[in-house]
């Protein structure tokens, strides 16, 4: 069985990764690892497309009417003067004319009705006039409508063969409309990644118990829980574990068995009792640690066996922060999608603050607007525990290893939450 993921030897050779080649390594490391099957479209929102969706036949298939009104053949009518066209039968959605007009004829159309063969224009029917001439029906076009006016032509949304979604598109409502415009009853789709979610630490204390001294409300895990849903994927919160070697392995060798991926907070670093470094050299392999970013510096991920593991920091802003830069997207690698790139939006700092060269920062900020121009204002305090500042913020702003102050007026790249899947509210 050919192994999901890469696992050979990785060596580190550097104390702390740039931002950019940490991600070079996840991009290298992840491919998709779930199963594929057919789902009916009622069901595929949110899921991964496997295959992509191919158009059989031309969308709209038959040219037909954009509006109600009289199909008429352009070459019957004078542009400059209009005219008066003798009306022999009527055309309907879903209900041809079955007759074939002859010059000088024109048939009554609703929106969505065939085309009759040979005509090619329609008159709006607010803007014609009937008359009956002994006995015979005809409507009186006014002069200046192009030849083809208010006529949709087959193909032209989609020719056959063209592509309507591509393979590893996470559908959206529209992308399985354009299936099922295409005549498609089910697509082919990945199976929701499934992803353990744990919280380490003596300390922590789960949301809902009385409260103890000395002890510190889990965040992480509610929250990770959230965010690894909005991936697509399915999570389950596996609860906190103790600041013990041999739990902490004995937990993600039985998670790892039954999981795609674990999230796992707390317990990253070097410490006498952070545990969750050793547990993955001990049960697999581990590709990368420490990050030259600020907030997650010990961010680690790894292996064991076909499962990736995600090693987060205990911070719930650094959780926060590096689940959008690089558990998100490697969770949407391995369901099946394309890497997600956040783009960066240019915008003007209204503040001036000093940074350490030689590492990448990401600073919380929220958007306003001052003399009429958007500009971004950046979180005033930078503590990662504070979580207030992920609410009250709008994105964050990310200045690169080279940068040592970033002076009012200048521009920022500035990546909106929007750009990781959360919408604003």
């Amino acid at each position: 069985m050919t192994a999901k993921l890469i696992n050979d030897c990785f060596v580190l050779d550097k104390d702390r990764l740039p931002h950019n080649e940490a991600i070079g390594i996840l991009k290298t490391r992840v491919r998709p690892v779930t199963e594929t099957g057919q789902v009916r479209l009622a069901d595929a929102s949110g899921r991964f497309l496997a295959e992509p969706i191919v158009a059989p036949r031309p969308i709209p298939g038959h040219d037909n009417a954009a509006v109600d009104g009289y199909a008429f053949a352009s070459s019957d009518y004078d542009f400059q003067k209009g005219s008066a066209l003798r009306i022999v039968g009527e055309a309907t959605a879903g209900h041809p004319y079955q007759g074939k007009p002859a010059s000088g004829d024109a048939v009554r159309i609703f929106t969505g009705a065939v085309m009759p063969a040979e005509l090619n224009t329609v008159v709006m029917q607010e803007d014609i006039q009937i008359e009956d001439r002994g006995g015979e029906i005809y409507v009186l076009i006014p002069p200046g409508l192009k030849s083809g006016a208010n006529c949709r032509l087959a193909g032209e949304d989609t020719m056959p063969g063209e592509t309507l979604v591509a393979a590893g598109t996470r559908l959206r409502p529209q992308d399985v409309g354009s299936a099922a415009a295409a005549g498609l009853g089910t697509i082919l789709c990945r199976a929701p990644l499934k992803v353990a979610v744990f919280s380490t630490g003596d300390e922590i204390l789960r949301p809902g118990k009385t409260f103890v001294e000395g002890k510190v409300y889990d965040a992480n895990a509610p929250m990770l829980h959230g965010l690894v849903a909005m991936t697509g994927a399915e999570a389950v919160d596996l609860g906190v574990l103790p600041d013990t070697r041999s739990e902490v392995i004995e937990a993600l060798s039985e998670a790892s068995k039954a999981f795609d991926a674990i999230v796992i907070s707390g317990g990253a670093s070097q410490g006498q009792e952070d545990h969750v470094v050793p547990s993955i050299d001990a049960l697999g392999k581990r590709h990368l640690w420490q990050i030259a970013i600020k907030p997650g510096r010990p961010m680690s991920f790894g292996q064991i066996g076909d499962c990736v593991v995600l090693g987060l920091p205990g911070n719930p802003v650094a959780v926060f922060v590096c689940f959008l830069l690089y558990v998100r997207p490697v969770l949407t690698v391995l369901a099946g999608g394309a890497w997600p790139e956040p783009t960066r939006f240019p915008v003007i700092a209204d503040f001036t603050q000093k940074k350490k060269v030689g590492r990448r920062e990401f600073w919380r900020a929220r958007l306003v607007r001052t003399d009429g121009k958007l500009r971004v204002s950046k979180f005033a305090r930078d503590g990662s525990g504070l979580i207030s500042s992920l609410r009250e913020a709008d994105g964050l702003i990310e200045v690169a290893e080279d940068v040592d102050a970033v002076v009012a007026g200048e521009l920022v790249d500035f990546i909106p939450y929007s750009e990781f899947g959360i919408r604003p509210f």
